[in-house]
Protein backbone atom coordinates (compact mmCIF):
# COMPACT_ATOMS: atom_id res chain seq x y z
CA UNK A 1 0.00 0.00 0.00
CA UNK A 2 0.94 3.63 -0.85
CA UNK A 3 1.34 5.77 2.34
CA UNK A 4 2.89 8.76 0.28
CA UNK A 5 -0.29 9.87 -1.50
CA UNK A 6 -3.26 10.57 0.45
CA UNK A 7 -6.85 10.15 -1.91
CA UNK A 8 -9.12 12.54 -1.36
CA UNK A 9 -12.90 11.89 -2.31
CA UNK A 10 -15.43 15.07 -3.01
CA UNK A 11 -18.23 13.48 -1.62
CA UNK A 12 -20.22 17.21 -0.64
CA UNK A 13 -21.98 17.83 -3.39
CA UNK A 14 -25.95 18.62 -3.63
CA UNK A 15 -26.08 16.62 -6.32
CA UNK A 16 -29.00 18.58 -7.96
CA UNK A 17 -28.55 17.30 -11.04
CA UNK A 18 -29.51 13.74 -10.08
CA UNK A 19 -32.92 15.10 -9.45
CA UNK A 20 -35.20 12.40 -7.57
CA UNK A 21 -32.30 10.52 -7.05
CA UNK A 22 -30.34 12.58 -4.37
CA UNK A 23 -34.00 13.55 -2.79
CA UNK A 24 -33.09 11.36 0.20
CA UNK A 25 -29.34 10.27 -0.14
CA UNK A 26 -26.22 12.26 -1.15
CA UNK A 27 -24.81 11.56 -4.93
CA UNK A 28 -22.23 10.04 -2.93
CA UNK A 29 -24.63 7.06 -2.31
CA UNK A 30 -26.39 7.13 -5.72
CA UNK A 31 -25.59 3.36 -6.93
CA UNK A 32 -24.01 2.17 -10.25
CA UNK A 33 -25.76 -1.54 -11.26
CA UNK A 34 -26.43 -2.16 -7.76
CA UNK A 35 -23.24 -0.43 -6.09
CA UNK A 36 -22.76 2.98 -4.33
CA UNK A 37 -20.76 5.29 -6.28
CA UNK A 38 -18.49 5.85 -3.24
CA UNK A 39 -18.09 2.18 -3.26
CA UNK A 40 -17.08 2.00 -6.56
CA UNK A 41 -14.53 4.81 -6.14
CA UNK A 42 -12.93 3.65 -2.96
CA UNK A 43 -12.36 0.00 -4.13
CA UNK A 44 -11.04 1.16 -7.17
CA UNK A 45 -8.57 3.47 -5.31
CA UNK A 46 -7.64 0.54 -3.30
CA UNK A 47 -7.34 -1.82 -5.72
CA UNK A 48 -4.57 0.50 -6.79
CA UNK A 49 -3.01 0.28 -3.85
CA UNK A 50 -4.09 3.77 -2.48
CA UNK A 51 -4.25 3.39 1.77
CA UNK A 52 -4.76 6.78 3.07
CA UNK A 53 -8.37 7.88 2.01
CA UNK A 54 -10.25 10.80 2.86
CA UNK A 55 -14.04 12.11 2.10
CA UNK A 56 -15.74 15.14 2.65
CA UNK A 57 -19.05 15.25 3.95
CA UNK A 58 -22.02 17.79 3.86
CA UNK A 59 -25.69 16.71 1.78
CA UNK A 60 -27.09 13.38 4.08
CA UNK A 61 -23.66 13.28 5.31
CA UNK A 62 -24.12 11.23 8.08
CA UNK A 63 -25.25 8.76 5.83
CA UNK A 64 -21.79 8.73 4.05
CA UNK A 65 -20.11 8.38 7.88
CA UNK A 66 -22.97 5.63 8.76
CA UNK A 67 -22.02 3.96 5.35
CA UNK A 68 -17.79 4.20 5.73
CA UNK A 69 -18.44 3.01 9.33
CA UNK A 70 -20.36 -0.21 8.52
CA UNK A 71 -18.17 -1.16 5.27
CA UNK A 72 -14.72 -3.17 5.52
CA UNK A 73 -12.72 -1.36 3.34
CA UNK A 74 -8.77 -1.47 3.09
CA UNK A 75 -7.97 2.20 3.24
CA UNK A 76 -7.65 4.15 6.49
CA UNK A 77 -10.06 6.76 5.87
CA UNK A 78 -10.51 9.84 7.47
CA UNK A 79 -13.91 12.45 6.78
CA UNK A 80 -13.87 15.85 6.15
CA UNK A 81 -16.97 17.37 8.18
CA UNK A 82 -18.45 20.24 6.05
CA UNK A 83 -21.93 19.64 7.47
CA UNK A 84 -22.15 23.21 8.94
CA UNK A 85 -20.77 24.74 5.73
CA UNK A 86 -20.33 23.51 2.07
CA UNK A 87 -16.66 24.63 1.39
CA UNK A 88 -16.99 24.04 -2.73
CA UNK A 89 -14.42 21.89 -4.41
CA UNK A 90 -11.16 24.66 -3.88
CA UNK A 91 -12.52 25.74 -0.22
CA UNK A 92 -13.43 21.41 0.70
CA UNK A 93 -9.59 20.68 -0.45
CA UNK A 94 -8.16 23.93 1.83
CA UNK A 95 -10.20 22.43 4.77
CA UNK A 96 -8.80 18.85 4.51
CA UNK A 97 -5.26 20.09 4.47
CA UNK A 98 -4.66 19.29 8.44
CA UNK A 99 -5.87 15.19 7.15
CA UNK A 100 -2.67 15.42 3.96
CA UNK A 101 0.34 15.63 6.68
CA UNK A 102 3.29 13.27 6.03
CA UNK A 103 2.15 13.17 2.55
CA UNK A 104 4.48 13.39 -0.97
CA UNK A 105 1.28 14.51 -3.12
CA UNK A 106 -2.71 14.62 -2.36
CA UNK A 107 -4.71 12.83 -5.21
CA UNK A 108 -8.26 14.28 -5.70
CA UNK A 109 -11.06 12.26 -7.18
CA UNK A 110 -14.64 13.46 -7.77
CA UNK A 111 -17.13 10.93 -6.52
CA UNK A 112 -19.01 10.62 -9.32
CA UNK A 113 -16.18 9.97 -12.29
CA UNK A 114 -15.85 6.61 -12.98
CA UNK A 115 -12.96 5.39 -15.21
CA UNK A 116 -10.43 2.74 -15.94
CA UNK A 117 -7.13 5.55 -15.26
CA UNK A 118 -4.04 3.96 -14.20
CA UNK A 119 -4.11 6.45 -11.01
CA UNK A 120 -1.19 4.68 -9.34
CA UNK A 121 1.20 5.05 -12.42
CA UNK A 122 0.24 8.61 -12.74
CA UNK A 123 0.76 9.27 -9.30
CA UNK A 124 3.98 7.84 -9.20
CA UNK A 125 5.28 9.81 -12.07
CA UNK A 126 3.83 12.90 -10.63
CA UNK A 127 5.86 12.47 -7.42
CA UNK A 128 9.60 12.20 -9.55
CA UNK A 129 8.15 15.29 -11.40
CA UNK A 130 9.19 18.74 -11.11
CA UNK A 131 5.44 20.14 -11.40
CA UNK A 132 3.26 21.74 -8.36
CA UNK A 133 0.30 19.89 -9.81
CA UNK A 134 -1.36 17.66 -12.69
CA UNK A 135 -4.41 18.24 -13.70
CA UNK A 136 -6.14 15.48 -15.59
CA UNK A 137 -7.16 16.56 -19.13
CA UNK A 138 -8.92 15.38 -22.12
CA UNK A 139 -9.51 16.54 -25.23
CA UNK A 140 -13.43 16.11 -25.94
CA UNK A 141 -16.06 18.34 -25.99
CA UNK A 142 -17.26 20.38 -23.04
CA UNK A 143 -18.97 23.96 -22.69
CA UNK A 144 -15.85 24.73 -19.80
CA UNK A 145 -12.50 24.23 -21.02
CA UNK A 146 -9.13 24.71 -19.02
CA UNK A 147 -6.49 26.47 -21.23
CA UNK A 148 -2.99 25.67 -21.43
CA UNK A 149 0.37 26.98 -23.01
CA UNK A 150 1.97 24.93 -25.54
CA UNK A 151 4.47 23.97 -22.62
CA UNK A 152 1.32 23.07 -20.58
CA UNK A 153 1.45 25.10 -18.50
CA UNK A 154 -2.64 26.34 -17.06
CA UNK A 155 -3.39 29.85 -18.48
CA UNK A 156 -7.05 30.48 -18.19
CA UNK A 157 -10.37 28.60 -17.93
CA UNK A 158 -13.17 29.90 -20.79
CA UNK A 159 -16.82 29.04 -21.03
CA UNK A 160 -18.16 28.17 -24.03
CA UNK A 161 -21.74 28.79 -23.08
CA UNK A 162 -21.53 32.34 -21.97
CA UNK A 163 -18.45 33.27 -23.36
CA UNK A 164 -16.50 34.22 -20.00
CA UNK A 165 -12.99 33.83 -19.95
CA UNK A 166 -10.98 33.73 -16.70
CA UNK A 167 -7.02 34.39 -17.14
CA UNK A 168 -3.69 34.02 -14.98
CA UNK A 169 -2.22 37.04 -16.59
CA UNK A 170 -3.36 39.81 -18.24
CA UNK A 171 -1.39 39.24 -21.40
CA UNK A 172 -1.32 36.07 -23.34
CA UNK A 173 -0.41 34.19 -26.37
CA UNK A 174 -1.54 31.14 -28.57
CA UNK A 175 -3.01 28.52 -25.90
CA UNK A 176 -5.10 25.42 -26.46
CA UNK A 177 -8.03 24.13 -24.64
CA UNK A 178 -8.50 20.91 -22.53
CA UNK A 179 -11.37 19.51 -20.77
CA UNK A 180 -10.98 18.68 -17.13
CA UNK A 181 -11.55 15.22 -15.94
CA UNK A 182 -12.68 15.61 -12.37
CA UNK A 183 -9.25 14.36 -11.38
CA UNK A 184 -6.02 15.84 -9.92
CA UNK A 185 -2.97 15.55 -8.18
CA UNK A 186 -1.16 18.11 -6.30
CA UNK A 187 1.88 18.18 -3.39
CA UNK A 188 0.64 18.08 -0.27
CA UNK A 189 1.66 21.60 1.08
CA UNK A 190 0.47 23.29 -2.60
CA UNK A 191 -3.12 24.86 -0.45
CA UNK A 192 -1.81 25.21 2.94
CA UNK A 193 -1.78 29.51 2.59
CA UNK A 194 -5.29 29.20 1.20
CA UNK A 195 -8.02 30.77 3.58
CA UNK A 196 -10.63 27.90 4.90
CA UNK A 197 -13.44 29.12 2.87
CA UNK A 198 -16.06 28.36 -0.17
CA UNK A 199 -14.01 29.00 -3.21
CA UNK A 200 -14.04 27.03 -6.73
CA UNK A 201 -10.66 24.37 -7.15
CA UNK A 202 -10.18 26.18 -10.53
CA UNK A 203 -10.00 29.83 -9.02
CA UNK A 204 -7.57 28.39 -7.04
CA UNK A 205 -5.29 26.95 -9.67
CA UNK A 206 -5.55 30.56 -11.68
CA UNK A 207 -4.19 31.83 -8.79
CA UNK A 208 -1.38 29.24 -8.10
CA UNK A 209 -0.73 29.44 -11.58
CA UNK A 210 1.05 32.84 -11.79
CA UNK A 211 4.09 31.12 -9.69
CA UNK A 212 3.73 27.76 -9.75
CA UNK A 213 3.93 24.92 -12.48
CA UNK A 214 0.26 23.83 -12.94
CA UNK A 215 0.49 21.45 -15.61
CA UNK A 216 -2.19 19.97 -18.02
CA UNK A 217 -1.57 16.31 -17.99
CA UNK A 218 -3.86 13.94 -21.21
CA UNK A 219 -5.34 10.84 -19.69
CA UNK A 220 -6.47 8.54 -22.27
CA UNK A 221 -8.63 5.54 -20.84
CA UNK A 222 -10.43 2.82 -22.06
CA UNK A 223 -13.72 4.36 -20.57
CA UNK A 224 -15.01 7.42 -18.89
CA UNK A 225 -17.86 9.00 -17.17
CA UNK A 226 -19.74 12.06 -15.65
CA UNK A 227 -22.12 11.01 -14.14
CA UNK A 228 -23.75 13.68 -12.65
CA UNK A 229 -26.90 13.67 -14.52
CA UNK A 230 -29.71 10.73 -14.47
CA UNK A 231 -29.30 9.64 -18.48
CA UNK A 232 -25.53 10.12 -17.78
CA UNK A 233 -26.00 7.38 -14.97
CA UNK A 234 -28.34 5.25 -17.46
CA UNK A 235 -25.94 5.42 -20.40
CA UNK A 236 -23.12 4.08 -18.04
CA UNK A 237 -25.28 1.04 -16.67
CA UNK A 238 -25.44 -0.13 -19.80
CA UNK A 239 -22.26 0.42 -21.44
CA UNK A 240 -20.33 -0.53 -18.32
CA UNK A 241 -21.89 -3.67 -18.21
CA UNK A 242 -21.08 -4.41 -21.54
CA UNK A 243 -17.48 -3.20 -21.11
CA UNK A 244 -16.92 -5.81 -18.50
CA UNK A 245 -18.22 -8.71 -20.05
CA UNK A 246 -16.35 -8.19 -23.94
CA UNK A 247 -13.12 -6.05 -22.33
CA UNK A 248 -11.97 -7.63 -18.62
CA UNK A 249 -10.17 -10.20 -17.96
CA UNK A 250 -11.21 -12.40 -14.84
CA UNK A 251 -8.18 -11.31 -12.47
CA UNK A 252 -8.54 -7.74 -13.21
CA UNK A 253 -12.50 -7.38 -11.13
CA UNK A 254 -12.13 -6.88 -7.51
CA UNK A 255 -15.59 -8.51 -7.19
CA UNK A 256 -18.31 -9.60 -8.58
CA UNK A 257 -20.71 -6.87 -9.85
CA UNK A 258 -18.52 -4.39 -9.60
CA UNK A 259 -16.66 -1.82 -12.16
CA UNK A 260 -13.82 -0.75 -9.32
CA UNK A 261 -10.98 -3.05 -11.10
CA UNK A 262 -7.86 -3.05 -11.25
CA UNK A 263 -6.10 -0.62 -13.86
CA UNK A 264 -5.13 -1.25 -17.19
CA UNK A 265 -0.94 -2.02 -17.26
CA UNK A 266 -0.31 -0.66 -20.21
CA UNK A 267 -2.08 3.38 -19.70
CA UNK A 268 0.52 6.08 -21.86
CA UNK A 269 2.51 7.84 -19.76
CA UNK A 270 3.37 11.64 -20.01
CA UNK A 271 5.68 11.30 -22.44
CA UNK A 272 3.70 9.56 -25.13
Amino acid sequence: MNNDIVAMILAAGLGTRLKELTKDRPKALVELNGKPLLQHCIENLTAQDFSRIVINVHHFGEQIIDFVMHQRFDAYIQISDERDQLMDTGGGIVKATPFFKGAKAVLVHNVDIISDVNLKQLSEQFIDSKADAWLFTQDRETNRKLLFRNDDQLIGWRNKADGNFKWVYDSFGEYKEMAFSGMHIFRSDLFSDFESKPQSIIDLYLKLAKNKRIISQPIHPHFWYDLGKPEQLKLAEIQLKETLTKECRPDDLEGKDTIAFKAWPDMPSKSE
